[in-house]
């Protein structure tokens, strides 16, 4: 076959006369390719000597070992080239390494924490899932009770629920500290609730206790008038009104001001112009005697305040659906 050799001659001229990579690449296709006079004969190879198909296969490795050799020596040449005319300034900074950061609802919690740090509380956390009796038999809940009924409470079974409330962590911590005592428990409850602006049957909430010798229901208020000024200010209007609590004796409900409407009415209050924070008042002493606390003795007050409404009032969010749809829109902002 004499044209074998010609071809490799040639092959190889234009594979080492290749200035850049796209060119070495249409010159191996050229001539290594499916397209090839080269493949066109190994094809046929069963009809070639032994003597013919070994120089075939000689010429097609000859020209794979040259491609490669001039692909290495093109990647050498591009790098000394960067290497002299694009000299990096290390005295430049660096490229921003991307990092996630906290939920929302995470650093409402720790600036809450902070706020009752700050006034001596001690930080208690509660199992999620509860038996009934801390639930709602120590809180002085009655079995008829509508909270007790299956349509408004998830259960695990006849004496485990998914915690309706943060509440059942007072139970658990006056069980293991006798009087003074200040603290708050945050974490994650559950109702069967139908998904709404304000409402899911997956929140939050921070439960607060102080039990101490005179505590009254003006020392609610003031916790709660503190509270309400570190986290939105001093332009938001509260409200205090009566309520009723199983475990409080007298309740109140803790209401502040719609920032979406100036209290005029929209979706985000239910038109009230107010945005319910959640309830409170004085502990029934019928709670004390579970925990053993002699009730003429000692007094306290107990709250609990949805974490989720805290972040809606602080930053302007109308719908606590938000901060479950995982939108980076939303949670790049905070």
């Amino acid at each position: 076959m004499g044209w074998a050799t010609d071809y490799l001659a040639e092959a190889r001229a234009a594979i080492v006369g290749a200035a850049t990579e796209q060119e070495l690449e249409d010159a191996r296709v050229a001539y290594l390719g499916r397209r090839s006079r080269l493949t066109d004969a190994l094809r046929s190879a069963k009809e070639l000597s032994v003597e013919e198909r070994a120089e075939l296969n000689r010429t097609k490795a000859a020209l794979e070992e040259a491609a490669a050799g001039a692909r290495e020596q093109l990647r050498t040449r591009e790098l000394d080239r960067s290497l002299a005319e694009e000299q990096v300034d290390v005295t430049l900074p660096g490229d921003a390494v991307p990092r996630g950061h906290l939920h929302l609802i995470t650093q409402i919690r720790r600036q809450v924490e902070d706020v009752f740090i700050g006034l001596g509380y001690e930080i208690f956390d509660g199992p999620e899932v509860e038996d009934t009796y801390h639930n709602f038999t120590a809180l002085n809940t009655p079995d008829w009770h509508p909270s007790t009924s299956k349509n408004d409470t998830f259960y695990v079974d006849e004496d485990l629920v998914l915690r309706t409330h943060t509440s059942p962590g007072q139970i658990r911590f006056m069980e293991t500290h006798e009087p003074p005592v200040y603290m708050v428990s945050l974490g994650r409850t559950y109702r069967r609730d139908t998904p709404d602006p304000t409402r899911s049957p997956v929140f939050h909430q921070v439960e607060g206790l102080a039990v101490d010798r005179g505590i009254t229901l003006a020392d609610l208020k003031g916790t709660l008038m503190y509270l309400s000024r570190a986290l939105f200010g001093d332009d938001r209007d509260v409200r205090i009104r009566t309520s009723y609590f199983p475990f409080t004796e007298p309740s109140i409900e803790f209401d502040v001001s719609c920032f979406r409407c100036s209290q005029e009415g929209c979706p985000s209050c239910r038109y009230s112009g107010w945005l319910e924070m959640g309830g409170a008042g004085v502990v029934d002493p019928n709670v004390f005697g579970h925990v053993g606390y002699d009730a003429e003795e000692v007094s306290g007050f107990a709250f609990g305040l949805g974490l989720e409404r805290i972040a809606m009032l602080r930053h302007g969010i109308p719908d606590l659906r938000a901060f479950w749809e995982n939108d980076l829109r939303l949670l790049r902002q905070f």
